[in-house]
């Protein structure tokens, strides 16, 4: 039995192997059937999408299970599990709430609300930036939602009828579900997606049509908000939007560019972002001892 050369691309499943001896080729014009793939579980195509979705309904189910109402949380029982409020980062110091607070939700309605806009544009954006591309956009938008927050907080408090600050807390995934939706709307103009343009300009302009409505439906809420008692806090909105489009301003997208490009240049856009979000977070720190 002779010798078989190694192939220089093994095939996806199974590796290489000689044929078995008195095996015979297949007659001309015959083409054999390509062996059948086993279908890839749905989280396997985005697990950042379902990871970041499972945390923030873990969380959720944790706060009920600790006897937490799953429709109107107390303030204090938000603060319990990580809200943002700006006296807490500011004055005690607890910056860590920056990053927990997206984690945190104010009830079942919020929470549902804001995985299905948080899956349906991971399921996006994952593809276009990976799954590391997409936790840091996560991550790191709603960082810069929730520090845009604190300091508008801290600048315009509201006040009490003594004339007292009174700091909101604010909770949610909504500044980081803004910035996907921002670094999206930066990603899909690109020209190398393997996509019909006709596909490519419906997919971002649905997606600027909700980044804008949101928006709007935010502001006008808390027109209203001193008759309905509920608020929306559109400056962590804006500030994950702003911060999305600023991440993948350097960015590539990964279908259609080469990995070492669409590596260095995520890379670029994580360091950039996190370097102004510490500057901007030193920021904060003198402007309270001011």
């Amino acid at each position: 039995m002779g010798s078989y050369p190694e192939p220089e691309i093994l095939p996806p499943e199974g590796g290489y192997a000689p044929p078995e001896p008195g095996y015979a080729p297949p007659a001309p014009g015959y083409a054999p059937s390509a062996p059948a793939r086993k279908p890839r579980p749905l989280w396997a195509a985005a697990p950042a999408t379902y990871l970041l979705v499972g945390i923030n309904c873990a969380v959720f189910l944790g706060m009920v299970l600790q006897g937490i109402s799953a429709w109107m949380p107390t303030v204090d029982q938000l603060m319990h599990w990580g809200a943002d409020r700006a006296n807490n980062v500011l004055i005690n110091g607890e910056w860590w709430r920056i990053v927990s607070a997206m984690f945190v939700h104010v009830g079942i309605l919020h929470l549902a609300t804001n995985m299905w806009c948080l899956w349906n544009l991971g399921l996006l954006a994952e593809p276009l930036m990976g799954s590391a591309g997409l936790l840091a956009v996560y991550i790191l938008t709603g960082a810069a939602g929730n520090l845009l927050s604190t300091f508008n907080n801290w600048v315009f408090p509201f006040r009490d009828s003594a004339g007292a600050p009174i700091f909101q807390a604010g909770a949610g995934a909504s500044g980081a579900v803004f910035g996907i939706a921002g670094a999206l709307i930066v990603l899909l103009k690109a020209n190398r997606l393997p996509v019909p343009a006709v596909e490519v300009k419906r997919l971002r302009k649905s997606v600027i049509y909700f980044a804008v409505i949101n928006l709007i439906i935010g502001f006008s809420i808390n027109f209203g908000s001193q008759i309905t008692g509920v608020a929306v806090d559109n400056s962590a909105h804006i500030g994950g939007f702003a911060c999305g489009l600023l991440f993948a301003a350097p960015m590539v997208p990964r279908i259609g560019s080469q990995r070492s490009t669409f590596t260095l240049r995520r890379r670029i856009a994580i360091l950039a972002v996190v370097g102004l979000l510490v500057l901007f977070g030193f920021y904060l720190a003198q402007l309270r001892q001011g």
